[in-house]
């Protein structure tokens, strides 16, 4: 432990137990043995870090939060497991972030995200980068979420589902199927309203590739047309770039479905005009 940590002297560090430098573990956090904090990591009061856990550098764990305990399936017996929480994320009050279940398997979270005030975290997951997550959003086992998506909150995901890059899913939605990346909806039953373009402006998507994205969409989503029909057309006739063919991959190795595919509302609503309208003006 370095010199330069802040550890309270309530706070419950047990042997073992790897920390970095510049590491603030403040008064009664619980710290197992298996547990590596990396540097500049601060740990608040109450929060209960568990299992073969490692929490990246600079990363917050707020009050209460609970990381690393034994998964919820009914299925573990005792298999050694991972939890890897990346660099710079804010893991707020009341967060569980379970183990995982089958052996070596890892629950994992990439830099920069934040997960906010009771919000769940199930086996087998995987987060990516800069990924929100809006309070009390949940994520049944073997749930991905892409880079840069945004969860709002209120709102669980089904196991197995998958949440696409630059998506955002609207507050109280329940999500039985996979969100294709670039989109936005909410509800229940979840609305596919069009593309994220707000999303997508602020983070500098050219409007050739917004175009292009629109494109894909819509082939897909308003065309009419059979899946497999949309995307030949979408490689047939959508200029290609790195986006528009990670809409394809993703679309074509959808396991549990593409949401609006399984008799969700995937038309126009009269809420949704709007995104309608923005989809002309890209």
């Amino acid at each position: 432990m370095s010199k330069k940590s802040y550890i309270h002297p309530a706070a419950i560090i047990e042997s073992g137990a790897k920390l970095g430098s510049n590491v603030t573990v403040e008064a009664y956090a619980v710290i197992k043995g298996t547990v590596t904090l990396k540097d500049n990591v601060v740990i608040k009061s109450h929060a209960y870090i568990d299992g073969n856990t490692t929490i990246g550098e600079g990363t917050v764990i707020w009050p209460s939060a609970s990381i690393g305990t034994k998964t919820q399936d009914l299925k573990f017996r005792g298999e050694k497991t991972y939890v890897e929480i990346g660099k710079n994320c804010e893991i707020r009050e009341f967060c569980t972030i379970n183990s995982s279940c089958e052996e070596g398997s890892i629950v994992k979270i990439g830099d920069n995200c934040l997960i906010m005030a009771y919000c769940h975290v199930a086996h087998n997951c995987e987060i990516g980068n800069r990924v929100i997550m809006a309070n009390n959003a949940s994520l049944a086992g073997h749930v991905i979420v892409e880079d840069f998506a945004v969860i709002g909150g209120m709102t669980p995901i089904h196991q197995f589902s998958r949440v696409g890059k630059y998506a955002m899913v609207g507050g109280l939605s329940r999500i039985t199927h996979d969100i294709p990346p670039y989109t936005i909806g909410a509800g229940i039953p979840y609305k596919v309203g069009g593309l994220n373009l707000v999303g997508l402006k602020r983070h500098d998507f050219p409007l050739e590739v917004r175009k292009a994205l629109t494109q894909a969409f819509r082939l897909v989503y308003r065309s009419g047309l059979h899946i497999e029909d949309a995307l030949k057309k979408i490689e047939e006739e959508v200029p290609s770039n790195p986006h528009v063919d990670h809409w394809i991959n993703f679309c074509r190795t959808s396991r549990r479905g593409l949401i609006g595919f399984q008799g969700v509302v995937v038309e126009p609503q009269e809420d949704f005009a709007e995104f309608e309208e923005l989809l002309e003006e890209v």
